[in-house]
């Protein structure tokens, strides 16, 4: 951390740069965003059918 930087500012530009990463990953495995599915455990079936 940077010295006077406000630790919740450091913290949640990688959060959303994670996010964005994270999002990005879905839209390719063609997972659009849905209430009550768990779209980690979509992409990994996905993935493991490729």
């Amino acid at each position: 951390m940077r010295a006077g930087a406000p630790p919740a500012q450091e913290t949640l530009t990688p959060s959303l740069r994670v996010q964005r990463h994270g999002a990005d990953h879905f839209t390719k495995l063609d997972l659009p965003p849905a209430d009550g599915t768990h779209r980690r455990v979509l992409a990994v079936l996905a993935f493991l059918r490729a």
